[in-house]
């Protein structure tokens, strides 16, 4: 989103030259509030929805893949091969997706491809069809071509027709789609096609795009859409909701939902309102969402100033630190946060804000982390986009009884417009680094999350089938951290109902392809087999890839679903 954009910009600024944090400004005056986590309620698997950006990533160290390793990041949207888009002042095309595609594979994300920003002005300046089959032309070879380039999961065909579509030269949006949709299938028939990216979410938009694209067999693989005033993040659970009836109305099949635009250009640099966006997105099931492109490119989107972090960088930090399964969490009020448990490590990291003053995080079903917890709290600071902050502040490290699986922990003194994050750990006996990575936590390329009661942590990945090319190749890709470089063994569970042994590709921060076999097991979705193994790593941030297929490999043999890896 470039600061000019959105039709509601101006009105938004001018109401927030009299309050400051918007809708968060009001109940700074209601403390007393209980933000609840409920620990024994799962929602679903660690997966990071919310961390993620639009023009986020520059070539070279803009920003560093050191800045981006600990925050996890899910999904960017970026400009097209050639892009020419000048954003916000710019003064050259940055960003480009195939440019940059090996940075966003490394930090573990994936991205789609923004097609319109091939145009150097926004609002886009329509010049004709031949122009613009061209352009796609080129654009969507020019991916094909790039035999290396993986994690590019999306065409996203325009963005917000609903204000940037020259109806009167190019005729309706929903015919502009089928005939551009038809145009990149017969170049591409694997990489998905996403929209209809309108700037807000419409009801009647979404109806008329859904019918028309249902009706001439040009459906999105991936549905978007924007979420960007001042009070959204009140709404998503909403259209969500809308959204879904629609579907089911027209006999439509459900869709991933990303929402690769969020936040207004006053409010995406205050912690607090990240965090009340990261708890809904995850609660109502959103795939993907990034936050919005209102100044400079290539700083994650203002979490870096200076490639160093800013104040909301250390909340999408704590949020990148979550492993496991996100919990239930029950907002008290403007008190809003997203928690997850880590099963293995016993962890609970709840983070957290929204209200000012005295309140309180209520944590229920601690059962399994033992009589008594240790609770570090920390929190933010409040400078904005262009102040750095080099570490969060600790405010309190104390130990609580558990009582019936529970503990209430006073959070003092808030800023409404600070995050804070409670890590709460067994007083005794807690993980130093974390060994087990869960494979539904990881970055899944062509291939599915499921869940099994046999499971490490209720999750596994499975069909890891494909191993045509570049866009079809099919692996699972853990970032992992250590404290020492050396060799570590590294168990695999895992299951392959084959009758056979099956074999995936194993390689590391660009190591050499080794291979590693599975046996056959009993069932498929049955987990309790393990094969062991030993990988080289360096100290710090390290991306292990099992595949069936990937660039530069031959391909595995038979079919295996992953469970964990675990590094000892």
């Amino acid at each position: 989103m470039h600061i000019v954009r959105h039709r509601r910009t101006a009105a938004i600024l001018t109401v927030l030259t009299l309050v400051t944090a918007g809708a968060l400004a009001s109940p700074a005056h209601a403390a007393g509030n209980t933000l609840t986590v409920n620990v024994g309620t799962p929602v679903r698997p660690v997966t990071h929805v919310a961390s993620g950006g639009l023009y986020a990533v520059d070539t070279g160290a803009t920003p560093p893949l050191e800045q981006m390793y600990p925050l996890r990041l899910n999904h960017l949207t970026q400009p097209p091969p050639g892009g020419q888009q000048l954003g916000n002042g710019a003064t050259r095309p940055c960003c480009d997706g195939l440019q940059v595609a090996g940075k966003v594979t490394s930090a573990g994300a994936q991205q789609f491809f923004r097609m319109p920003d091939i145009y150097p002005n926004f609002p886009y300046r329509w010049v004709s069809w031949a122009d613009w089959e061209a352009k796609v032309r080129t654009m969507v070879q020019a991916r094909v071509g790039a035999t290396a380039a993986t994690n590019i999961d999306g065409w996203e065909l325009w963005n917000e027709p609903d204000w940037t579509w020259n109806t009167a030269a190019a005729g309706p949006f929903t015919a502009a789609w089928t005939r551009t949709h038809r145009l990149i299938r017969s170049l591409d028939t694997v990489t998905p096609i996403v929209g209809p990216s309108h700037s807000y979410y419409n009801h009647n938009w979404m109806v008329e795009f859904l019918t028309n694209a249902r009706d001439t067999g040009t459906l999105p693989d991936v549905i978007v859409w924007h979420e960007l005033g001042n009070d959204d993040y009140l709404n998503v659970g909403a259209h969500v909701a809308d959204y879904r009836a629609v579907e089911q109305s027209l006999g439509i099949a459900p869709r991933p939902i990303s929402i690769n635009e969020y936040a207004s250009p006053s409010q995406v640099d205050i912690p607090s309102v990240a965090v009340h966006y990261m708890a809904v997105f995850e609660r109502h099931g959103i795939r993907d969402a990034e936050r919005a492109y209102w100044y400079e490119a290539g700083t994650l989107n203002g979490l870096l100033h200076n490639n160093a972090p800013t104040a909301s960088y250390w909340a999408y930090k704590w949020y990148g630190d979550m492993a496991g399964t996100i919990v239930q969490t029950v907002p008290g009020s403007w008190l809003e946060g997203v928690a997850s448990y880590d099963s293995t490590r016993r962890f609970v990291n709840v983070v957290l804000g929204g209200d000012s003053g005295n309140n309180t995080v209520r944590v229920t079903g601690l059962g399994a982390l033992g009589a008594q917890v240790r609770v570090t709290l920390s929190r933010t600071g409040t400078g904005g986009r262009t102040t750095n902050q080099s570490a969060p502040v600790t405010v309190s490290a104390a130990t609580y009884t558990v009582s019936n699986g529970s503990i209430s922990v006073p959070v003092n003194g808030m800023d409404a417009l600070a995050a804070y994050q409670l890590l709460i750990t067994p007083a005794s006996g807690a993980a130093t680094w974390q060994q087990r990575y869960e494979a539904e936590n990881a970055t899944v390329v062509n291939a599915g999350r499921f869940s099994s009661g046999s499971a490490s942590n209720g999750g596994y990945v499975g069909r890891i089938d494909g191993t045509a090319n570049s866009r079809a190749q099919s692996f699972v890709d853990f970032l992992v951290n250590v404290p020492t470089a050396r060799s570590y063994p590294m168990t695999i569970g895992y299951a392959n109902a084959t009758g056979a042994t099956a074999t995936h590709g194993l390689a590391y921060n660009g190591s050499a392809w080794s291979t590693v076999s599975y046996p056959p097991t009993s069932a498929w979705g049955s987990f309790g087999a393990t094969v062991t193994t030993t990988v080289n790593l360096r100290a710090g941030y390290n991306v292990i890839r099992l595949a069936k297929g990937a660039p530069q490999f031959a391909g595995g043999t038979g079919f295996a679903e992953l469970d964990y890896v675990q590094l000892s």
